[in-house]
């Protein structure tokens, strides 16, 4: 169950195990905040983190391979659009994309259903430590040359790893724009689940 939408948030997605649990404490700062495993699909709800008594980072369950029954995923998959389609305060909305491996059907899809919906969308590549820099910005072109096929301009892109920290501050400057122009929610439009 999410919290009223008083405060606004900023959620992370991304396929199981491209790191979100990861860049999650990277970000924070901790290690405790996101629990992170090697299993794809330990996220199975919408976690939402308090940050500063102002604003929410919130974990979305990931997509594609999970070792789990599709009846689970189709139910992942409803609570997740739910989530994405009706939560006004949702003020910005990170794709994680792993930066190791050619663009995915899922990840495209994914962006386009953003794309379409007009969601606040910001593309995090993780795991960036685990290659060469060329490799990376070799997957990040691959990534854009495919997203043009549908889009007009490119979403806001960030080169990030949770282990070294590249790319946190960028995040947070994207994050901290789109929390700025969150404006409180009238009582009687606030979003019921």
């Amino acid at each position: 169950m999410c919290p009223d939408p008083t405060l606004p948030e900023v959620a992370l997605i991304g396929r199981s195990n491209v790191g979100k649990s990861s860049l999650i404490n990277a970000l924070l700062q901790t290690k405790a905040a996101a629990k992170i495993s090697s299993t794809p699909g330990k996220t199975q709800v919408i976690n939402h983190f308090l940050i500063n008594s102002a604003w929410y980072m919130v974990d979305l369950p990931g997509y594609g391979y999970a070792k789990v029954s599709q009846t689970e995923r189709v139910k992942w998959e409803k609570m997740v659009k739910n989530y994405l389609m009706n939560r006004a305060n949702l003020m910005g909305l990170l794709l994680l994309v792993d930066s190791r491996i050619p663009p995915q059907k899922s990840d495209l899809e994914f962006a386009a259903f953003a794309g379409k919906n007009q969601l606040p969308l910001y593309i995090v590549f993780t795991k960036a430590d685990k290659q060469s820099v060329a490799k990376t910005k070799h997957t990040v072109a691959a990534f854009s040359t495919e997203l043009l096929k549908d889009w007009e301009e490119l979403p806001p892109m960030v080169i990030s790893s949770a282990i070294s920290g590249l790319g946190r501050d960028e995040i947070f400057a994207k994050m901290e724009e789109a929390l700025n122009a969150f404006v409180p929610i009238p009582e009687e439009k606030k979003w019921q689940p």
